[in-house]
């Protein structure tokens, strides 16, 4: 078995090996692979697509999902005592917390593969959806140039994760201030998306709206970048702020057709750490 905590926790190989069997359950293999298994879920209440497609990707696999909120990682109870009640009868955990730390220490005490459904600092299984998308209309998406539109937080430091691994060309467009470390940072969007193919986003705080005003992707913005360009903002995204609308109703924008990936790219996510 094998957890999936960080991107960084794997190499290229992995992840290709992931991208093979998506594929594989887009043709029908591993349906029953988790029939008489219990994934025991800890989301909370706000959590939309990736709860969505994680418990219909377990019934399709013939498992059961148990849903706890997240709050009930909190409690007082230590965490190698939960797991160690939870080794008796779970087969899988998949949790969303604030805290990569709580997941840690679950993976840890766990005899069974631990999933990250999003902390703080990253998001694995939404990158990782995101390349598989790009593997699928991009000749090789390792060689395309990146730029992401955010302040530092998860989405912008999953995709920081992905190039790390992927050896991606990755690059950041923020007011300064707000810059990754060990990532070329640029502060103007006109000058920033020059040159790249795949433009991603985050949403923004409301107190940092005005400050990212020079960072907005608008079509005009889209037009700059290199001919075959993609806009994929992280979902929620809202027009007006880190994206105009314009640019979301353009021939630019794939984010709807990428995330349709979410369920069989999870579900991939799934089988390699139980057969890994």
């Amino acid at each position: 078995m094998k957890h999936l905590i960080r991107l960084t926790d794997y190499t290229q190989n992995d992840i290709y090996d992931i991208f093979e069997i998506a594929d594989e359950i887009g043709q029908g293999r591993y349906h029953e692979i988790l029939k008489g298994k219990s994934v025991i879920l800890f989301f909370p209440n706000s959590s939309i697509r990736t709860r969505v497609t994680f418990e219909k990707g377990i019934f399709l696999l013939g498992g059961q999902s148990i849903l706890f909120p997240t709050e009930t990682l909190d409690k007082k109870e230590d965490l190698r005592d939960v797991c160690g009640y939870l080794n008796n009868w779970a087969d899988m955990i998949i949790a969303r917390h604030k805290d990569i730390g709580v997941l840690e220490r679950i993976a840890k005490y766990s005899n069974v593969p631990v999933i990250n459904a999003m902390t703080d600092i990253n998001h694995p299984c939404e990158i990782m959806t995101d390349m598989y998308a790009l593997s699928k209309i991009r000749q090789d998406f390792r060689k395309d140039k990146y730029l992401f539109c955010g302040q530092k937080g998860n989405i912008g430091l999953a995709w920081k994760e992905a190039a790390d691994v992927m050896g991606l060309d990755f690059a950041q467009c923020c007011p300064r201030g707000y810059e990754m470390e060990h990532v070329t940072a640029y502060h103007d969007i006109n000058e920033a998306v020059v040159g790249k193919d795949i433009i991603c986003t985050d949403s923004l705080p409301q107190d940092v709206l005005e400050d990212f005003r020079n960072c907005q992707v608008t079509k005009d913005v889209m037009k700059r970048a290199n001919q075959g360009a993609v806009l994929n903002p992280c979902p929620p995204f809202f027009r007006g702020e880190e994206v105009s609308g314009d640019a979301i109703e353009s021939e630019y924008f794939v984010g709807y057709e990428f995330k349709k990936y979410l369920l069989t790219v999870q579900q991939a996510i799934m089988v390699y750490c139980l057969t890994r």
